[in-house]
């Protein structure tokens, strides 16, 4: 057996795909009532937040943005609004794959979801101290 032919050479980090597909998972898993009320919600997976999106947010990095709400939330929405694109949750797989090597007591469906259900919070209005009070992800 040489180096090349180790066990670890089929080891590699799930890709776009594979996160979106744990994305789905975890949407189709939610109650019926919040997912009617994303009907219109756009699901995007990337590697990275924008250079717009880091300069904007004052992140230090974009390592530091596992997920971001963009649009507005239901709460403040009027049928005057003109809308200007989807309202879209965006994951973002390096960050979020960098947490779960970090973290290493959760798995990557787990962490996946509760990045997906703190934005989609977002969209139905919540603050993330209102987010906090109901899941601590930090403890």
């Amino acid at each position: 057996m040489t180096a090349s032919d180790s066990p670890d050479d089929d080891l590699t980090a799930p890709g776009l795909a594979q996160i979106e597909a744990l994305v789905q998972a975890a949407f189709a898993a939610l109650p019926a009532p919040v997912r009617q009320a994303c009907a219109d919600l756009a699901l995007r997976v990337e590697d990275f937040p924008t250079d717009e999106i880091v300069e904007e947010m004052e992140l230090e990095s974009p390592w530091d943005l596992t997920g971001l709400y963009q649009g507005v939330p239901l709460t403040e929405k009027s049928t005057w609004d003109m809308p200007t694109g989807p309202d879209t949750v965006w994951l973002y797989r390096r960050p979020i794959l960098d947490e779960w090597v970090e973290r290493g007591d959760v798995g990557l469906a787990a962490l996946v979801s509760h990045v997906l259900v703190h934005e989609i919070a977002h969209h139905l209005g919540w603050s993330d101290a209102d987010i906090m009070r109901v899941d601590d992800w930090t403890r």
